[in-house]
């Protein structure tokens, strides 16, 4: 059976420099193991399924995976996912604003022409991690002690820990290996830009899958959404502001923040690159 399929760009600041996310459109009736095996050929971090939803208000519902695990959030998928749910037809209920509905419940989508942003989601755990984990996150990243500034738990579905070091350049110069430390692992590391700068912060975003050795995932919703929680709470950034991610990947990510209240928004460019059908 033929269904809908839209590769999306998402957050890059140009033509494909950002992160992919595969999208299949027509997903009701496929099985979890035909998920699982769709996710995993694509290759991507990310894959998302699109299907009626069943909460009152949402406009759709999306399984995301990452590979073979599925997720109850992720952020470029979300993006991603929308773009490629309008893209193909889809109409919000509400004007400019599409509802997911997923993992973690219903997520709104601003949408302004090509740039859409998310609502933040709550963290599912937050806090400062042990001294423990962070000796080990210090060996796997291969920094020293004193360029940690500090270390929290960034858990938004994605199980997230957050690592802000002393400088950009810290971030980019990191060659992590994980091998000594067998176990899923997903840490995203931080670290503020020289003034000037297009963007204020330099983001890289490094997991696990299986048996695998540690990979670095282009541009990251997720994370950057639980970085500006964490930061905007500490006090340690502003918004509106402008996080680059990708660039040690040959890429040109930018992670646009910014608050309404208490609410937390994270946006940026959204492309379909790829339009049309696939057989599952």
């Amino acid at each position: 059976m033929e269904r809908r399929f839209r590769q999306v760009d998402v957050f890059g600041e140009d033509a494909c420099t950002g992160n992919p996310v595969a999208v299949v459109l027509d997903a009701e009736g496929l099985d979890d193991e035909t998920l699982r095996r769709f996710s995993v050929w694509s290759n991507l971090s990310e894959c998302t399924f699109v299907l009626p939803p069943t909460t009152p208000g949402a406009d759709y519902r999306v399984r995301i995976f990452s590979l073979s695990t599925e997720l109850p959030f992720a952020g470029h998928p979300t993006l991603g996912t929308a773009k490629a749910w309008l893209d193909a037809g889809g109409t919000p209920a509400r004007p400019d604003v599409v509802v997911q509905e997923c993992g973690v419940g219903l997520v709104p989508i601003g949408v302004e022409d090509e740039r859409l942003a998310f609502s933040a989601p709550a963290l599912i755990r937050s806090g400062p991690v042990d001294p423990e984990l962070i000796n080990e996150l210090i060996d796997i990243l291969g920094v020293e002690r004193d360029q940690v500034v500090d270390a929290q738990w960034l858990d938004n579905g994605p199980g997230w820990v957050g690592v802000l070091l002393d400088s950009a350049r810290t971030v980019l110069d990191l060659r992590p290996n994980a091998a000594a430390h067998p176990g899923r692992w997903d840490i995203g590391v931080i670290g503020a830009r020289e003034p000037g700068s297009d963007a204020q912060f330099e983001v890289r975003a490094f997991f696990t899958e299986g048996e695998e050795p540690l990979r670095e995932d282009p541009v990251t919703g997720s994370l950057n959404a639980a970085v500006a929680q964490w930061l905007l709470r500490d006090g340690r950034a502003a918004t509106p502001y402008v996080a680059a991610q990708g660039t040690a990947m040959g890429r040109r990510g930018r992670v646009h923040i910014s608050a309404q209240g208490d609410t937390v928004w994270v946006g940026g460019r959204a492309e379909v690159v790829v339009s049309g059908t696939i057989v599952v």
